[in-house]
């Protein structure tokens, strides 16, 4: 019954530290423990090597997005691919994928770029209902890549190398530029007009953004290369974030830079408050022998690793689209381990398909939560914007099946 209270709670939109950290106590109390023990946990995420990373990236997205870094990469890609067939549309797919990755959530992303895309896009001549659903979806892409927040949250929870994790996200994240611009290409750009190539251009735009593009290229090669470790690589990017947009495009004055690190502070405070209680909320469930009932429970009914993957994309489906990425993460990672490690799935492949689906999440109704954003951001119907969303949905999905039956896409780079 309580249980059922805390989801009912978490869905009408208490505060998650507030729902788990209810849900914790009252599992200590039914099971006769001490409430001190899930204290236990905020120790062990204070020893983590990787804990000290989630701050500084977070803080570096947050830099970036308040400086000029996304005018400038709208910029340097529309002189990069503009003269492509539905150029615009290549464009406004691996600006968002790149800013996503920035700034760790695909809500900001929407918020930040949709002022700048939408009117590029609607400027020529791509349909406003195809123009509304790309930038959406747009928010969905890029959370794969590095030095994404997303992918260092179930890197610690699940005890998974970052590194590898990211090497792992380059290529579906390729995949998925390709599926979405080739559709933009059949779909989208009937009637656009054709853009020559200016060198000059390309030029200026990569002078002013150069800078900005070295960023995901120099946590790539931090990582894959071994030369650094995930918080050296974290402290490195924070600062190059601040140096950039505060001394060289001079972008953020003091007073902003106060600001922009309160609201980083903010968000990492809610993570680290909801990662503490929700691993001392599972330990509790391991105690209780919930993870072994559930394993129980499914090597009754499921018999092999792509009929759990099919039921596990629909369950993350459902979790996705009620329960924000960050939180989704810490809940259900500790409870879909030990079955997919039963049935052969390869962390790092598990990860790549959890995120997907998380992603996803962001897109399915009833509750979405880009859905509700471009329509704010934009003042149209949720509904219309759903429907705008929809082609860019079933491609997504049919990304989600790719990644889910050939683990070789996402475990390409582990040899």
């Amino acid at each position: 019954m309580s249980t059922l209270l805390f989801i009912l709670l978490a869905l009408v939109g208490l505060p998650l530290f507030v729902v788990l950290g209810a849900a914790a106590l009252t599992a200590t109390r039914e099971a006769q423990l001490d409430p001190a023990l899930l204290m236990v946990e905020f120790a062990r995420l204070a020893a983590s090597p990787n804990l000290v990373a989630i701050p500084l990236f977070v803080l570096a997205g947050a830099v970036l997005g308040q400086g000029g870094a996304p005018k400038r990469l709208v910029r340097f890609f529309n002189a990069l691919l503009g003269w492509m067939p539905a150029g615009i549309a290549w464009v406004a797919v691996l600006t968002c994928m790149v800013f996503t990755a920035f700034s760790g959530a695909s809500g900001v992303t929407i918020l930040a770029l949709g002022g700048l895309l939408y009117p590029m896009l609607k400027h020529e001549d791509y349909p406003d209902k195809f123009a509304l659903g790309l930038i959406t979806a747009g928010g969905s892409m890029g959370l794969l890549l590095p030095p994404s927040l997303a992918v260092l949250l179930y890197g610690v929870v699940a005890q998974v190398d970052i590194g590898d994790l990211f090497v792992a996200g380059l290529l579906p994240t390729a995949l998925l530029f390709v599926m979405v611009g080739g559709y933009a290409l059949l779909r989208g750009a009937r009637g656009a007009p054709r853009h020559h190539f200016r060198l000059r251009e390309l030029a200026l735009a990569a002078r002013a953004g150069w800078a900005d593009l070295l960023l995901p290229v120099g946590v790539i090669g931090g990582l894959a290369g071994g030369y650094l470790t995930v918080a050296e690589l974290a402290a490195c990017t924070a600062l190059y974030a601040l140096l950039l947009e505060t001394l060289i495009h001079r972008e953020i004055n003091l007073k902003q830079l106060v600001w922009v690190a309160h609201e980083a502070a903010v968000l990492v405070g809610s993570l680290f408050i909801i990662l503490g209680l929700s691993l001392g909320l599972t330990n509790l469930l391991i105690d209780a022998q919930v993870p072994m009932h559930l394993l129980e429970w499914v090597q009754a009914k499921v018999t092999s690793p792509l009929e759990f993957l099919m039921w596990m994309n629909l369950a993350l489906l459902a979790v996705g689209c009620m329960m924000d990425i960050f939180s989704a993460i810490v809940i259900v990672t500790p409870l879909l381990l030990p079955l997919a490690t039963h049935f052969g799935i390869h962390p790092v492949h598990l990860g790549i398909v959890i995120l997907a689906n998380l992603e996803i999440g962001y897109l399915t109704p009833p509750v979405g939560i880009n859905l509700f954003l471009a329509s704010q951001r934009f003042k149209r119907p949720v509904l219309a914007v759903f429907r705008a969303t929809l082609p860019f949905l079933v491609v997504l999905l049919v990304w989600l099946m790719v990644l889910t039956y050939v683990p070789g896409v996402s475990l390409w780079g582990l040899g």
